[in-house]
């Protein structure tokens, strides 16, 4: 049987499945997470055995055997597990038997974004998959409303400080495979990801993104899943998710 020792509460919560380990940063916070009674700060640690509460619920520990997924994210749905005001989620689209399962986004797409998305119950990997330390690459292809000023381009990998928030692109160049000279479909790599990212880079530059696809995460590419459909992964796979 495993053992557990003291371990940060946001990487608790992240092991029981609730949340990303980010996301229960937020929570901590934004004062949503209480251990033996006491609203605690970031950075403060818990053993399993202690009375551990996020958003006034009990945290439990499931042993559940780990499973990591990749769903090809169509238009329209959402990255949560729970909203209130939205209709559709990404968990809507997983057969019955994985919607059971305590499963949560590594890393999101905004509603109107497309392509791959990692969904897992490993909150270390799901750790690995977005601290901006890590480095892992994500890659998208890019529609834009209009031609892409060539000029604009180093502008996006310095950055731009835009709405509270510093703002860039690690590489912008065309998408494979498109005729020359078409200066509106682009391959974008970043290894970070802020919220609507490149959305707002490119709003940032007085550009509109039409369509926004991530076909790539590490090494591990999109390739033969319909939309709104999955593949569960094995270790090869992750191995090449965060190399």
């Amino acid at each position: 049987m495993k053992e557990f020792k003291t371990e940060r509460v946001q990487k608790l919560i992240a092991n029981a499945g609730v949340c990303s380990r980010r996301e229960a940063e937020k929570l901590i916070q934004d004062g949503k997470v209480r251990v033996n009674g006491k609203t605690i700060e970031l950075g403060s640690k818990a053993h399993p055995s202690d009375a551990i509460f996020v958003n006034n619920k009990p945290l439990q520990f499931l042993q559940e055997r780990p499973t990591t997924l990749v769903l090809n994210k169509p238009k329209g749905f959402i990255c949560s597990n729970k909203d209130p005001y939205a209709t559709q989620t990404v968990f809507d689209l997983l057969p019955s038997d994985l919607q059971k399962k305590r499963l949560f986004c590594a890393g999101r797409l905004d509603k109107d974004s497309e392509g791959l998305l990692i969904l897992t119950n490993d909150g270390d990997l799901a750790n690995q998959l977005t601290h901006p330390s890590t480095n892992i690459v994500k890659r998208y292809r890019v529609t834009l409303s209009r031609d892409l000023n060539h000029k604009d381009i180093p502008k996006m990998l310095e950055g731009i400080d835009f709405e509270g928030e510093f703002l860039k692109a690690d590489k912008i160049i065309p998408a494979p495979g498109e005729k020359e000279g078409n200066k509106r479909r682009l391959e974008v790599h970043l290894s970070h990801g802020k919220k609507r990212e490149i959305r707002r880079l490119f709003e940032a530059h007085r550009y509109f993104v039409k369509k926004l696809v991530r076909f790539q995460i590490g090494n591990l590419q999109l390739r033969n899943i319909k939309k709104g459909g999955i593949k569960l992964l094995g270790q090869k796979d992750i191995a090449r998710l965060i190399s």
